[in-house]
């Protein structure tokens, strides 16, 4: 329940400019989570998000960027939402668990793999544009030796 929550929340604040924990509390529970104030405070530690300002002195939660390596929570995200992946080229098909998708994607993103392009999700399928057929190759070897055994 907890990586599907943490999931939903990179999900919303991609999608949202969240900006409060009651907002964010909101959001999960409109989307069949049911959350306490504690639990989102929880959570917001746990992911370690921050807020950025956004236009007009707003601010939003946001996820900080590793500055180094690849952090456990991607690649929790990743071996947890991993079911499958295929190539028809240089795109680079990803099946996931159902509503995993675009936390998987973000995670890979996040990455920031040189042969990664860009990534889009659905419900439970990623795509992601790699730069070449050979990249696409060498980023699946990495995507199956993280779901294997974790780098």
């Amino acid at each position: 329940m907890k990586i599907s929550r943490h999931a939903k929340i990179i999900e919303l604040i991609s999608r949202h400019d969240i900006e409060t924990q009651e907002e964010l509390a909101d959001y999960l529970n409109n989307s069949g989570f049911k959350v306490t104030q504690a639990t989102v405070s929880r959570d917001i530690r746990d992911l370690k998000l921050t807020k950025m300002s956004v236009n007009g002195g707003r601010q939003k939660y946001v996820i900080l960027k590793p500055e180094e390596g690849i952090s456990e929570k991607y690649i929790r995200v990743l071996k947890d939402g991993y079911v499958s992946m295929d190539m028809a080229q240089n795109i680079l098909v990803i099946k996931t668990v159902s509503g995993m998708a675009m936390a998987v994607a973000a995670a890979i993103d996040a990455m920031h793999w040189r042969e990664v392009v860009g990534s889009i999700a659905g419900d439970d399928t990623v795509m992601c544009a790699i730069r070449t057929t050979d990249d696409t190759e060498a980023v699946m070897d990495k995507i199956r030796k993280i779901v294997s055994k974790g780098i």
